[in-house]
């Protein structure tokens, strides 16, 4: 397999560094520790929408970040969880002062640091609810996975809830409408080959 990268090291940050010098206008990528976030962020009033994962299959979710989806995205490294660092950096970033709304994929790493960066998050004011996303029905009772895994819904679930923040939906809302969008997806992931890491 072709790849387009100059090396396996740097590929997050040469992709971060690409967003920005395509971008600059829409997003303001920051680094160590690594978010992709709104260029008009915090906006005052607003709930902030954030996810993120494990790099290596873009634009998921850095290429979501903008106005009526994602307020900021937290970029791991390929194939890994995000740190509670960027998460936690992300979140107060987007704080607005109407909360924060973690959507975050049903992978262990994931919601494990997600929910370590909430409580650090809580920790100095910043109110924030989560929801995991669990739509891929191939792997609900596998032995490898914490489950069904969030794949497909997601990025749908992003742009709704990101609308509905934007129209001036509270914390409260915002976290209803994202559950019942889960609860309503199906996916069902599948391979024709091994993936190439």
């Amino acid at each position: 397999m072709k790849k387009l990268i100059n090396s396996p090291e740097g590929v997050v940050k040469d992709a971060l560094a690409g967003i920005a010098a395509a971008h600059g206008n829409v997003v303001t990528v920051h680094y160590d520790p690594d978010y992709i976030v709104r260029a008009d962020a915090p906006v005052k009033g607003k709930v902030g929408i954030i996810s993120g994962g494990g790099s290596g299959h873009e634009p998921m979710h850095g290429g979501f970040v903008g106005k009526g989806m994602l307020d900021a995205a937290c970029p791991g490294a390929v194939f890994t969880s995000p740190v509670p660092d960027q998460m936690l950096a992300a979140t107060k970033a987007v704080d607005g002062g109407a909360g924060v709304l973690h959507i975050v994929k049903n992978y262990t790493g994931d919601v494990m640091n997600f929910e370590m960066a909430a409580e650090l998050a809580a920790a100095e004011g910043i109110e924030v609810a989560a929801v995991v996303t669990n739509d891929d029905v191939a792997v609900e009772n596998s032995t490898w996975t914490a489950g069904r895994r969030g794949v497909g819904v997601t990025v749908l679930l992003e742009k709704i809830v990101g609308a509905a923040a934007e129209g001036g939906a509270n914390l409260a809302e915002c976290k209803r409408i994202a559950e019942k969008v889960n609860a309503q997806g199906r996916s069902m992931g599948m391979a024709l080959t091994a993936c190439t890491v």
